[in-house]
């Protein structure tokens, strides 16, 4: 049985994803690495490690400096 306040809470959200989908949008679900797990983070270490002892490591940093975050805006 659900308390009054969950069920309140349960008819706010469900009026907000109404009012959304009267807007033209929908949800949508999707999953993306946990970056806080331990996992993780071996695997970024490991990639990063790879690139950098790379033979293209120079060429690879010059361009990502070259493209630089000044591009992105």
């Amino acid at each position: 049985m659900t308390t009054p306040r969950a069920q309140r809470s349960r008819d706010k959200v469900q009026a907000h994803r109404d009012r959304l989908r009267k807007q033209g949008l929908r949800p949508i679900q999707i999953w993306v690495p946990d970056v806080r797990s331990p996992e993780f983070e071996a695997e970024a270490r490991r990639q990063s490690l790879a690139v950098a002892q790379s033979a293209q490591a120079k060429d690879d940093q010059d361009f990502v400096e070259a493209i630089g975050l000044d591009d992105l805006g």
